[in-house]
């Protein structure tokens, strides 16, 4: 018996991104390198950064965002940005969820 073709947007979803990341792609490797690089770095971005003003996107996800540019050889920004919008691997790896704004 051929099922109904019902499209419909779920409104809830219990699965992280992490948890659609096979476990051995490449990715998982290099972010947990750039995670541990770019901790080492945070006390040199706190210093570069104004304690006042409007809060800043953190610097750890602008540089893992051009790290996936040069990966992936996306040729502009707003190329990159239209793939971090709806691309789930390149989200995860930036560290925003599902619901953040690019």
């Amino acid at each position: 018996m051929r099922g109904d073709n019902q499209e419909q947007d779920r409104m809830f979803s219990y699965t992280s991104p992490a948890q659609r990341v096979p476990m051995d792609h490449p990715l998982r490797c290099i972010k947990e390198i750039s995670n541990r690089a770019l901790k080492e770095l945070s006390p040199e971005f706190s210093r570069m950064y104004s304690p006042t003003g409007r809060p800043s996107i953190p610097p750890e996800k602008l540089i893992r965002a051009l790290l996936l540019q040069v990966l992936y050889s996306i040729l502009s920004e707003r190329m990159l940005i239209e793939q971090l919008d709806y691309n789930l691997l390149f989200r995860w790896f930036v560290g925003l969820s599902m619901d953040d704004e690019v």
